[in-house]
């Protein structure tokens, strides 16, 4: 699997991954706020399995210079 979440994608991914599951702990605390645990994973791996099926990337595209 190759990166797909660029950037600023991951980070808001893992911001909100982590006020979701810091909820848990001190504000809401209902077992939903877990959910926060998938874009927590998805921003730190930089994959989001989602994204295949729907065509997404996010990811800055990675220029190759082919003159030789």
């Amino acid at each position: 699997m190759t990166c797909n979440v660029g950037g600023l994608d991951r980070a808001l991914r893992i911001i909100v991954g982590l006020a979701l599951i810091a909820n848990v702990f001190i504000g809401l605390q209902t077992v939903w706020m877990w959910i926060g645990i998938i874009p927590f994973f998805t921003g730190l791996f930089g994959i989001c399995p989602m994204y295949y099926p729907l065509g997404l990337n996010t990811c800055p595209v990675k220029k190759t210079d082919d003159k030789k």
